[in-house]
């Protein structure tokens, strides 16, 4: 009996350690991946490194090809970053025509942008759909881009959008 309680205790204590080597693995690695971005700069590609400009279109013609056809859409646009996640890069926007602006993540959250992209022209290679962001979410997002407490507040709706998902992203 002594042996069979001393080989689940020792099985507990294995699993224990290996939850926190696997913890430790995954924040030496998250810290890794953010330390080491690259200043956006001409050429400069995040990740896909097949991101090329040819056969990129402007961000309007985007939106003439989802309503045109299937409300989706999938390859390379061209358009200039408003902001950026101001944590970590985890997420940008870039401008849409009126005003407005597209949410950009990134496929797998598999790469970050660096804080100095703002404004820059840039190719994203992905896809696009049409989506309904939740007021959680949308004051999350406010939070990251360093938005203050009083403008946090004032969400209180959600929002209709097109959310774009890079997989590859290429500084003009």
């Amino acid at each position: 009996m002594d042996t069979f309680i001393s080989k689940i205790l020792q099985l507990y204590i294995n699993t224990i350690i290996m939850k926190y080597l696997f913890f430790l693995l995954m924040t030496g690695l998250s810290l890794v991946a953010t330390a080491q971005i690259k200043p956006a700069a001409k050429g400069v590609v995040y990740g896909a490194k097949s991101t090329s400009a040819e056969g990129a279109i402007d961000v309007a013609a985007m939106q003439e090809k989802m309503i045109s056809e299937t409300g989706n859409f999938t390859g390379k646009i061209k358009g200039t970053v408003l902001s950026v996640c101001e944590k970590k890069g985890c997420w940008m926007t870039i401008a849409k025509p009126g005003g407005e602006e597209i949410m950009v993540r990134f496929k797998d959250y598999g790469f970050f942008m660096p804080k100095n992209i703002v404004g820059k022209e840039v190719v994203l290679d992905g896809e696009a759909k049409l989506s309904v962001t939740d007021v959680e979410t949308l004051r999350h997002y406010a939070e990251d881009a360093g938005k203050g407490k009083e403008e946090i507040e004032k969400i209180t709706l959600p929002k209709s959008e097109i959310e774009f998902t890079a997989k590859g992203v290429v500084v003009l």
